[in-house]
């Protein structure tokens, strides 16, 4: 009988530090969410506020899409005036293929095919950068001074293998 009593009060034990257990792992979880949500809250205004910061004080001046037969590029391409006068250009939606030494660069030609040749005919060029990311936004300040009605279009190219990834024809806004 007593063995029976002691089994009982075990069985009952267990049960209410079970009971305990999954009720403190509720509030736990009860206290999680509004952290979370407050964390996704402060996301989604962070992006809007940058998004209309960036729609108040940058003016779009060019944009074009990218396109490469041998390299699969795709994306746009987009020129801004901040407001205080200083372009950027930025490469939204992008992905091109992964390469050596691949650079962003401006061209004074209409646009730039596959093989680069463009480049050996001393077409005028304007460095912005090597290239961040094979895919994702990412922008690139445009030195002061250029001429962007000169330089129509932007090109991914790989310096190494004399490979235009892709590139964008730009148009005014």
């Amino acid at each position: 009988m007593i063995r029976t009593i002691k089994t009982g009060l075990a069985f009952a034990f267990a049960g209410l530090a079970g009971l305990f257990l999954l009720q403190a792992s509720a509030h736990a979880q009860d206290k999680m969410k509004p952290d979370t949500m407050k964390q996704d809250n402060m996301k989604h205004e962070k992006t809007q506020d940058d998004k209309m910061m960036h729609e108040d004080m940058a003016k779009t001046l060019f944009t074009g899409k990218f396109h490469g037969k041998v390299h699969a590029t795709s994306g746009r391409a987009t020129v801004y005036q901040e407001a205080d006068g200083k372009l950027v250009l930025r490469l939204t939606n992008f992905k091109t293929s992964n390469g050596p030494d691949v650079h962003v660069i401006l061209v004074t030609t209409k646009d730039a095919m596959d093989d680069a040749n463009f480049l050996k005919d001393n077409t005028d060029k304007v460095e912005l950068g090597k290239l961040k990311g094979n895919e994702g936004d990412q922008n690139y300040e445009i030195p002061a001074g250029t001429d962007l009605t000169k330089f129509r279009t932007v090109s991914v190219y790989c310096e190494r293998f004399n490979a235009n990834f892709g590139a964008a024809p730009l148009e005014k806004f």
